[in-house]
């Protein structure tokens, strides 16, 4: 994190700020294809109504991307949020090889990132995440804008890949 004294907003992606349902169907049925679910993430439509938050969260608060795509995702993700013309933000990424649950993971970030910022707010759309940033103390929107899916919720929480 720079030396920006204002406060934190931290936004998720996935079904946040980008629309995943066109990728939904790489996590269905007995073998989940993670390669092809990432690979089509460049391709996401962006969600208005997480944009627009993101940019008004901009006028007051440094902006934080909180991902549980892996790090090997970076540079498309990066050209992703550009693109799509979101707020300049620190992009937080998970480690390749991380595979705890997205409420462990983001709780994780949350709590070191509290540390040396405030944090104002969380937007995330994974209930799981939202409940256990509440219950440390987080200020939290629910990103309840994306069609849910719940491949991708069962994906998040099991297999910690998202």
């Amino acid at each position: 994190m720079d030396n920006d004294a204002r406060p934190l907003a931290v936004f998720d992606l996935d079904g946040t700020l980008a629309d995943t349902a066109h990728r939904q169907h790489f996590l269905e049925g007995p073998r989940r294809d993670w390669a092809g679910f990432f690979a089509a993430a460049p391709d996401d439509p962006p969600l208005p109504e997480g944009v627009r938050m993101a940019h008004a969260s901009a006028e007051e608060c440094a902006i934080v991307y909180l991902t549980g795509r892996p790090e090997r995702c970076r540079r498309s993700t990066v050209r992703w949020l550009s693109r799509h013309g979101l707020p300049e933000g620190e992009l937080l990424m998970r480690r390749n090889d991380d595979r705890r649950p997205a409420r462990r993971t983001k709780l994780d970030v949350l709590r070191r990132l509290g540390r040396s910022g405030r944090v104002r707010v969380l937007v995330d759309d994974d209930e799981l995440v939202c409940d256990a940033a509440e219950v440390a103390g987080f200020s939290v929107v629910r990103a309840g804008w994306a069609t849910p899916s719940a491949a991708l919720k069962d994906a998040q929480e099991r297999e910690g890949r998202t």
